[in-house]
This record gives structure tokens, C-alpha cells and sequence, in this order.
């Protein structure tokens, strides 16, 4: 068995976070779907393993690759902010099997309305708990905001769903095919935002390179949020728009036509292989650890700092969230 090298740093990232592709290897790590499986009892030997490594407490004969694992379900179970446990259905690692059904249906289901509207109904329940899991957790929310941002996000993608599949009905097919697309994207622009409002309204706490609290900052939730619309934009996008291109040259087979029952599982499979990569691959768009220049702060914070630290803190540094 592998000894731990006594510089070993459990929280110090594998891998360059710097980088796309070193973000990529992290993400495509933590969010592994084989996590879900793991029992509560294991994670929760994994997060008092972590905590006994970060407290120098390294239990004897363990070895640096259990250390690895145990952090990594850590990083898969429990929030970077709070370190509780999050709900199974929120978790990054659920989205591979959660999103491949849900959006599978919706690409499936997509000619009548009832369809449309039951299946976008599923989907901005499951962006709610997905979207609440991961804020920031230094930002609380109340119920009814909570109750709010999912009425209005489920309420916006009904509308844009809805909308366009009445538009489109004497279009070319692919265009239809094209609307769960369009409705999951209008939503994100209104679920993330509603969902975390608390963070741009009270602002989130940023700090210095080594983690000292310099306040808390609304420019620093904003710039924070755009990121998580965009990459969940991006996560959806390949499958949503491919996949369809796709089943449209399929269904014009034969033998594609003899088998039409199984057109939905087809794509529940299909979605799912876009997402076992684009999930870490949108993750990774952005640093997780986000930083925004001492210039771009508002004006109160920005002179506030100055005055303690005057110019070596040029950049204050948040976690993102999701």
C-alpha cells in the first residue's frame, strides 16, 4: 500500500484549475454518475476522512488513492460552501441519469401541448432542485422566493414551449424538434437568476487570494451567475440540437418506422452519451473558483479595500456556484 507523501494537500486540486482541460479532468471526476450509487453510510465515511486530513489526522495505513477517492465523493455529495450533504437530485452526478430521462422525453414527446407542457413541467421542477443545491450557500433564500423563481422559470418555458410549438406546426419538422431547446434555454435565463436572487440582491463574499473576507459584492453574484446560465446552456445545447438532426434521418428508415416504440428509449440513450461528456465539459467552461478585478467591484467595496489593503489585492476571488 502507497504511502501519503507528507506534502499532500487534499484540498489542493489534481489538476490545473487554470485550464480547460484541467478543469475538465476535475469535473469529469466529481461528477462520475457512478457516485449515485455509492451508499450514504460511504459518503459519510468519506467526508470524516476529508475532515480528518484537513485536520492533519491522516488515519494510519490509509493510503493516498483512498484519500483521492474519499475526496472525490466528497466533492460528489457535499456542497463546497456549507459541506452538507446536498439532496440526492441536485447533485452534478445526478444530472447524466436525471437529465438523459428528461430530456430524452422531451425530444420524444414534443407534437402536442399536453406533452409539451407535462414534460417542461418535470424538467424546471428538476432545474429547481438542481439550481437550489448548488447556489451559493453563504446566500440564503426563503420559501417564497424559492416558490417564486420555479412558478416564473416553469412559467417561461410553458410560454416559449407552448409558443413555438404553435408557430411551428406548418414548419419543416426539424424546427419543432428544435423547440424543447428553445424552452430550456428562456428558462435558465430566468430559473438561475430567480433561484439565487438573494446573491445578486445582498451581494456574495469575496475574498483574497488566500481566502480572507474582503466583503460581500452584487457585481461578483452577477458575473457568477451569468456563467452557470451559460454553461448550463451549453450542457443542454449538443443533444438538444444534434440529437434531433439525428433522429430526423433515422425516422426516414424503414426499419426505424417498424420499430417506433422504441424512439424514446433510443434518444434516453442517446442524450445520455451527449451528457456523460457535456456535463463536465459545461462545469469546466468556467473557473470554480471565479475572480473579478479590484476595478469592477462597486465603488464602496473597491475603495473599502483599498484602504486596508491599498493595491495588493488586484483581483477578489468567489465561488460561483453551478
Amino acid at each position: 500500500m502507497a504511502t501519503v507523501s507528507p506534502s499532500f494537500d487534499i484540498d489542493s486540486p489534481r489538476w490545473d484549475q487554470s485550464t480547460f482541460v484541467g478543469r475538465l479532468k476535475h469535473f469529469l471526476n466529481i461528477t462520475d454518475p457512478r457516485t449515485v450509487l455509492v451508499s450514504e453510510e460511504e459518503l459519510d465515511q468519506a467526508k470524516a476522512l476529508v475532515e480528518s486530513c484537513r485536520a492533519g489526522l491522516v488515519p494510519p495505513g490509509s493510503s493516498q488513492e483512498q484519500l483521492l477517492y474519499a475526496k472525490k465523493l466528497y466533492d460528489s455529495a457535499f456542497h463546497p460552501d456549507s459541506g452538507e450533504k446536498m439532496n440526492f437530485i441536485g447533485r452534478m452526478s445526478f444530472q447524466v441519469p436525471g437529465g438523459m430521462a428528461i430530456t430524452g422525453c422531451m425530444l420524444q414527446f414534443y407534437r402536442t401541448v399536453p406533452a409539451v407542457v407535462f414534460w417542461q413541467w418535470v424538467n424546471q421542477s428538476f432545474n429547481a432542485f438542481v439550481n437550489y443545491t448548488n447556489r451559493n450557500a453563504a446566500s440564503p433564500i426563503s420559501l417564497r422566493q424559492i416558490g417564486v423563481a420555479y412558478v416564473t422559470a416553469t412559467s417561461a418555458a410553458l410560454a416559449t414551449a407552448v409558443g413555438l410549438n404553435l408557430y411551428t406546426k406548418r414548419a419543416p419538422p426539424l424546427l419543432a424538434r428544435w423547440v424543447p431547446f428553445a424552452a430550456v434555454a428562456a428558462a435558465n435565463c430566468v430559473n438561475i437568476p430567480m433561484m439565487r436572487q438573494q446573491e445578486i440582491i445582498n451581494g456574495i463574499t469575496v475574498t483574497d487570494e488566500n481566502n480572507n473576507e474582503l466583503g460581500r459584492s452584487r457585481r461578483a453574484a452577477v458575473k457568477g451567475i451569468a456563467q452557470v446560465v451559460l454553461s448550463r446552456i451549453t450542457m443542454a445545447a449538443p443533444g438538444m440540437i444534434i440529437l434531433p438532426i439525428i433522429m430526423e434521418r433515422l425516422e426516414k428508415f424503414t426499419f426505424m418506422q417498424r420499430i417506433q416504440v422504441l424512439h424514446g428509449p433510443l434518444q434516453v440513450l442517446l442524450c445520455g452519451g451527449f451528457l456523460l461528456f457535456m456535463v463536465p465539459a459545461a462545469c469546466a467552461l468556467f473557473p470554480q473558483r471565479c475572480s473579478l478585478a479590484l476595478a469592477d467591484l462597486e465603488v464602496e467595496l473597491r475603495d473599502s479595500i483599498m484602504a486596508k489593503h491599498g493595491d495588493q489585492v488586484p483581483y477578489v476571488y468567489f465561488n460561483k456556484g453551478l
